[in-house]
């Protein structure tokens, strides 16, 4: 059903759909091996990765997938923003490409949605990467109003991307969000549609919760699961502050944490060949 073009990267790999249960998800294949499945943050798409961090993974022996979910981007259907119809998404795109055991991968809304996949679709998840997300349950710490008050806007500046993703107060983070921004600009055929701005506000709350992710039942299978989890943080995430995951420490079974230093709620953004780096050594060592 798929085919993966033989030299694609993120920035030329072709737009391809699979009709599934009445809609049509939009995804790109780049790389071979072991399936790595990538869930959009908030008003995410296909074209919000950097490449250089979807390209690292695809170096490294893994099959990176990226998709759009229902009703958002280029895939059809009533959009969304609700983590178990996200995870859905995964789980069927999963299923219609028959890509096995995946390792199930999320940033920010995207690492609940993977969360979940982890309890909704068992059989199918051998490894889960979590970049910049929370745990479920109460948090010992709440993300940041200046997030909600940004990323609501209708169009994100090369400022409001570093307040929303990297460490304003860093220097280096700084220029990185600029040679991030500009690596995401670099494809010009075939991208995806923006999440209307209007829809997304109307989805999100406009203050910091405690808790943000009430799912009692997924925080008692994290404590109990066998397959390995990884979270990749920054040291001032915004939204979903890294200290909540340390409070987990040794609560999580399989949990394994790295922070990168100066950095924000983008952290595989900054350091991208670093991240790929973790992530493929983590499948690689364990499960």
């Amino acid at each position: 059903m798929d085919s993966i073009m033989s030299g694609a990267t993120a920035t030329n790999a072709a737009n391809q759909f699979v009709e599934v249960k009445g809609r049509r998800l939009a995804y790109r294949s780049i790389g071979h091996g072991t399936p790595i499945v990538l869930c959009a943050r908030y008003r995410g798409n296909m074209d919000i990765w950097d490449p250089a961090f979807l390209d690292a993974l695809a170096t490294k022996g893994l099959r990176v997938i990226t998709f759009d979910y229902t009703g958002l981007g280029l895939s059809s259907g009533t959009p969304t923003y609700d983590p178990p119809a996200l995870a859905q998404d995964a789980g069927d795109l999963i299923e219609a490409l028959g890509l096995g055991k995946v390792v199930i991968s999320g940033w920010s809304l995207g690492g609940m949605a993977a969360q979940l996949a982890m309890a909704m679709f068992p059989d199918r998840i051998s490894h889960a990467v979590l970049i910049g997300t929370t745990p479920p349950g109460p948090l010992v710490k709440a993300g940041e109003q200046l997030f909600y008050d940004t990323a609501t806007k209708p169009d994100y500046t090369l400022e409001d991307e570093t307040i929303l993703f990297f460490e304003p107060a860093s220097a280096d983070s700084r220029e990185a969000a600029r040679r991030s921004v500009q690596r995401i600009a670099g494809r010009i055929a075939g991208r995806s549609i923006p999440v209307p701005q209007p829809w997304a506000k109307a989805a999100i709350s406009s203050a910091p919760a405690n808790p943000i992710f009430p799912v009692d039942s997924l925080l008692a299978l994290l404590k109990t699961t066998t397959v390995p989890v990884l979270h990749i943080g920054g040291d001032h995430d915004i939204v979903f502050p890294v200290e909540n995951w340390y409070a987990l420490n040794h609560q999580l079974p399989t949990l394994q944490l790295l922070t990168f230093p100066r950095s924000g709620h983008g952290p595989h953004h900054q350091y991208p060949e670093a991240a790929a780096d973790c992530i493929a050594s983590f499948v690689r060592s364990t499960g």
